[in-house]
């Protein structure tokens, strides 16, 4: 079977344009959310393998029906016809990523050996809006096996400025 983000593409992005063209961002945003979760549930996802779209759209229609407007309802019924509703929680983040690519916004996690202080977290932060030309917002956690260091990851960006990193290097150029 085809990657669910494959599939999840096409439908994220007609919902996405069709928001910005609506000026209707954040009710999208909110009707995406709620039917990815109800896809999601354990229960639900065994009806999307077993059940024709008439009963999945009337399902959705039944649980959904005050989160959704036409135009939701409307995407609901199309990927039931085409037996895509397992693809919705992608549908959702792909449709934030773009939103994010809308705002110029991007969440980079930064893995540092120790806790880092707010002026470190800021240090980080601006220089990543600067290398980037996008806000920031930084998911910080704390790995104490990189021994020294951080590991920065925003988008396909990797900066892994650990000792940890250094060491896998250096070990990888002497057996080379």
């Amino acid at each position: 079977m085809a990657d669910l983000t494959t599939i999840a593409r096409p439908y994220a992005k007609a919902a996405f344009d069709f928001a910005v063209e609506q000026k209707a961002l954040e009710q999208w945003t909110e009707m995406l959310a709620f039917v990815a979760e109800v896809a999601a549930n354990e229960h639900v996802a065994v009806q999307l393998k077993r059940e024709s779209a008439n009963t999945l759209v009337d399902l959705f229609t039944t649980v959904c029906a005050e989160q959704l407007n036409e135009h939701g309802l409307n995407l609901i019924k199309l990927m039931a016809e085409n037996g895509r509703l397992n693809a919705l929680p992608a549908v959702l983040a792909l449709f934030l990523e773009y939103k994010a690519e809308l705002a110029k916004e991007i969440t980079a996690d930064v893995v540092s050996a120790t806790e880092l202080d707010a002026a470190q977290q800021a240090q980080i932060s601006a220089s990543l809006e600067q290398r980037l030309a996008r806000k920031v917002k930084l998911n910080c956690s704390v790995d104490a096996s990189l021994m020294a260091g951080v590991i920065i990851q925003a988008g396909d960006l990797v900066i892994d400025s650990s000792v940890k990193g250094q060491l896998a290097k250096l070990s990888e150029t002497l057996q080379a």
